[in-house]
């Protein structure tokens, strides 16, 4: 996979932004507030509709602007795709090849990207709410349909949680009600807990190998899934719809004095173990970075053995964060591999004697010059 071209219009601060002389590896130089992030943003927000620093889409498009688009020219190895994306206040439009997609979800995965940034130690060490988000768009990308399955889980979750603020006092109907949201709850819900378990399984192969790797045999790694009920290893959906609807039935009353869902993958959670330690609460911040890096050198090699081709790897000012060694090992990685997009605010902070044939773009107010 490897972006030819990127125009930007109306998005944050670049007002029209045409770039089509990429390499298989890009620095992106410049000061802080400049722009750069707000590119690697862009191709970004083109493979997965949304922003990984925002929520609020409205945010993306250029003050005083009603819109912002973001397109690409992508060579795959079927052949090249022309993505668009068009943002406004009454929400989003997404064509490829020219024909608009009637689903978000049918644009997704058309780009694949893996973005590194230095808030990703937060995967490791944050709330479980970032780790959930993590495991969504990266299983989003490769799999459209779970996108699907954690949108109607979505609506239903909040249509269930307002019957429950709602239902202190109420009389037999209230068991009805709950009963039909449960049934629609449970499953969309068992769909999403079963293909993050298969994708943590498959990622725990990759980062184990890479990690070893990294540490010099060191430190063995192993991600698990941490479910709100049931077993991690548990797959088969039928036990799943069992243990899901009985949990519910064991939380009702709670739920009902709290007004809210106290069970599903909403709640869901993964761990890191370094040799049997957990990195949340053991590690060190070295090995925390290190289980971080890990994690995103898994992901490449798992979307590569999803859809058959390499992602874009997006690197947000993260080689600075590294010590030299880390820095080799991550170029190493991607080196004649993946089209990498690297932004740094200057050449000196990165190893660049490790990188091969780097064209090189200077950002500046907006303005970016090859």
């Amino acid at each position: 996979m490897y972006v030819n071209q990127i125009e930007l219009q109306n998005y944050r601060n670049y007002g029209a932004l045409s770039l089509n002389s990429f390499g298989s590896v890009n620095l992106i130089i410049g000061r802080n507030a400049q722009g750069k992030t707000n590119l690697l943003e862009a191709m970004f927000v083109l493979a997965l509709t949304k922003s990984h620093r925002t929520g609020k889409d409205k945010e993306l498009i250029s003050f005083g602007s009603d819109f912002a688009m973001v397109s690409a020219e992508v060579e795959k190895k079927y052949g090249n795709v022309k993505l668009e994306l068009r943002l406004t206040s009454q929400g989003k439009k997404a064509k490829l090849n020219g024909l608009e997609q009637r689903k978000l979800s049918d644009f997704i995965g058309a780009l694949n990207v893996v973005m590194f940034a230095p808030e990703d130690l937060e995967i490791v060490k944050g709330t479980p709410g970032i780790r959930r988000r993590f495991l969504d768009m990266e299983i989003g990308q490769v799999q459209p349909s779970y996108l699907f399955h954690l949108q109607q889980y979505q609506k239903v979750l909040l249509q269930r949680n307002n019957l429950l603020k709602q239902s202190w006092g109420a009389g037999p109907e209230l068991g009805t009600m709950l009963e039909i949201w449960n049934e629609q709850l449970v499953e969309h819900g068992v769909k999403i807990i079963k293909k993050r378990k298969q994708f943590i399984r498959k990622l725990q192969k990759w980062a184990e190998h890479i990690h070893g790797g990294i540490t010099g045999g060191g430190e063995t790694l192993k991600l698990t899934y941490q479910p709100s009920f049931g077993e991690a290893d548990e797959e088969d959906e039928a036990v799943l719809i069992e243990q899901f609807m009985i949990k519910l039935s064991q939380m009702k009353d709670q739920e009902i004095r709290r007004g809210m869902t106290l069970c599903g993958p909403h709640r869901d959670d993964m761990s890191f173990f370094i040799n049997g330690n957990e990195a949340q609460v053991y590690g060190s911040q070295g090995q925390q970075r290190t289980t971080a890096l890990s994690l995103k050198l898994a992901e490449i090699e798992l979307i590569h053995e999803e859809i058959g081709e390499y992602p874009i790897l997006l690197l947000d000012d993260v080689l600075s964060e590294l010590d030299p060694y880390r820095q080799t090992q991550l170029i190493e990685t991607f080196q004649s591999k993946v089209q990498t997009f690297i932004t740094a605010t200057g050449i000196e902070s990165i190893n660049a004697s490790r990188l091969q044939n780097a064209s090189i773009f200077h950002v500046q107010e907006g303005q970016v010059h090859g």
